[in-house]
C-alpha cells in the first residue's frame, strides 16, 4: 500500500444529481482528496470503445456536479483561471462545466509538456509551448492524467516560476484527474513550495474520477504492461460504484489500462485503435506464459480468496454502508468463482471482435 494511503478510508461526502462524492479521510494531508463516480465516467473508464467527443461528454456531468458541490461545500469557486496541459488536458471539460455553474473564467492558459517514450519507457519531457497570464490571488484549475507525475511536476514548477517572475500569485488549486497514487505524493510535496512563495496559499483540492488508481511498476504477470503508464487497481482506492460496474461486465477488468492514452483516445483514434488491438493480440499470444488466476489477482489487486475484513481494509471501505459492502464483496467472490473457468484466448478474441466493430467507422474514415 502506498505510504500516503495507510490508515485512510473513503468517507461519503455527498451526492449531487447523478454523481456520488467520496472524500479520502484518515490521512495526515495538507490537501483535500475526493473521488467522484458518475455513470458517464464509469462507462468511459471501463470501455475503451468510448472515443472522440464522446470521451469528452462522458466527463461533463461528473465534473459539473462536483463544481456545483464545491460551491455549496467549499472551497467555493466563484472564478478561476484554467491551465490546460496539452494534449491530455484538453479532454477535461472544465470551461463548459464552470459555465454551467456560473463560475467566471478569467483566463485560459496553455502549456505543452509531452513525454518522450522509447521502448515503452518515459525517457524525458519536453515543454514546447506556453501561453500564460499571471494575475494575483487566483484559483488555478487544471485537468490532466497523472501516472508517473513527472509531466505534472515539471509543469507545476514551471507555472510557479513564471507566476513569480511575472508578479502573479496563486491562492488555491483545483485539480481534476484520471490519476494514480503518485498524485497524492506529488501534491503533498508541492504544497510547501506554493506556501514558500505565497504564504496565504489555501491548498489543493484534487478530484479523482472513479478511483485513485495505481501505475504498474513492472511489466506485470503478462510481461506486456507498460511500467509507470498503465493504470490498474492494486494498492489504489477504487470507488465502490466503479468496482460494481466493472464486476458487472465480463471483460472490463482485464483491459490493459483504465484510460489507455487519453490524448490518442480523443484526438488520434487510429492510434488508440492500434494500442487496444495490439494489447489483446499480445494477450492471446502470451496466454500460455502466465496463470489466469495470477492475472485475475493482479487485476483485482490482491490474492484471492480474501476475508471480508481484509477486503474492507485493502479497499478502504471500512466506513461505507455495511449492507452495500457485503453485497459488493459477494459480487466480487461470485465474479472470481465464475472467472476460474475462463479462457483468456477466448476473451481476447471476443474483445478484438467487439472493439474492431465498434471503431470500424473511425478507422475506415481516417485510413
Amino acid at each position: 500500500m502506498h505510504t500516503y494511503l495507510e490508515k485512510t478510508y473513503l468517507q461519503p461526502a455527498g451526492k449531487i444529481k447523478g454523481t456520488n462524492i467520496y472524500e479520502l479521510a484518515g490521512g495526515d494531508f495538507a490537501n483535500r482528496y475526493y473521488i467522484i463516480s458518475n455513470q458517464g465516467t464509469r462507462h468511459l473508464l471501463a470501455s475503451p470503445e468510448v472515443v472522440g467527443y464522446d470521451s469528452y461528454l462522458a466527463m461533463c456531468d461528473a465534473t459539473s456536479d462536483m463544481l456545483g458541490w464545491l460551491k455549496q461545500n467549499g472551497p467555493a469557486v466563484e472564478s478561476a483561471d484554467i491551465m490546460t496541459i496539452l494534449r491530455g488536458g484538453l479532454n477535461y471539460p472544465l470551461e463548459e462545466c464552470c459555465y454551467r455553474n456560473g463560475i467566471r473564467i478569467n483566463n485560459m492558459d496553455f502549456i505543452s509538456c509531452e513525454r518522450v517514450i522509447r521502448n515503452n519507457q518515459i525517457t524525458g519531457l519536453d515543454i514546447r509551448y506556453t501561453k500564460m497570464c499571471a494575475p494575483r490571488d487566483i484559483t488555478l484549475m487544471i485537468g490532466d492524467i497523472i501516472a508517473s507525475g513527472e509531466t505534472l511536476a515539471r509543469c507545476i514548477r514551471y507555472i510557479i516560476a513564471e507566476f513569480k517572475r511575472l508578479g502573479g500569485s496563486i491562492r488555491r488549486m483545483v485539480f481534476f484527474t484520471i490519476g494514480g497514487t503518485r498524485a497524492i505524493e506529488l501534491f503533498e510535496e508541492l504544497t510547501p513550495e506554493f506556501l514558500f512563495h505565497w504564504p496565504k496559499f489555501e491548498g489543493i483540492t484534487c478530484i479523482f474520477y472513479e478511483g485513485i488508481f495505481s501505475a504498474y511498476r513492472d511489466k506485470g504477470v503478462t510481461g506486456i504492461s507498460w511500467p509507470q503508464i498503465d493504470f490498474f487497481w492494486k494498492d489504489g482506492v477504487i470507488s465502490p460504484d466503479f468496482r460494481r460496474h466493472v464486476l458487472s461486465d465480463d471483460d472490463a477488468l482485464f483491459e490493459k489500462c483504465i484510460i489507455y492514452d487519453g490524448g490518442a483516445r480523443r484526438y488520434e483514434i487510429p492510434d488508440h485503435y492500434h494500442e487496444v488491438t495490439e494489447y489483446w493480440e499480445n494477450i492471446r499470444d502470451v496466454a500460455g506464459n502466465f496463470g489466469f488466476k495470477d492475472f485475475l489477482d493482479e487485476k483485482l489487486g490482491y490474492p484471492t480468496p480474501i476475508s471480508y475484513d481484509r477486503w474492507l481494509e485493502l479497499n478502504h471501505y471500512q466506513n461505507l454502508d455495511k449492507n452495500e459492502m457485503t453485497a459488493l464483496y459477494q459480487q466480487e467472490k461470485d465474479f472470481t468463482a465464475k472467472s476460474s473457468d475462463l479462457d483468456i484466448r477466448k476473451i481476447a478474441d471476443r474483445r478484438l471482435r467487439e472493439f474492431r466493430e465498434a471503431l470500424k467507422p473511425y478507422v475506415s474514415v481516417t485510413n
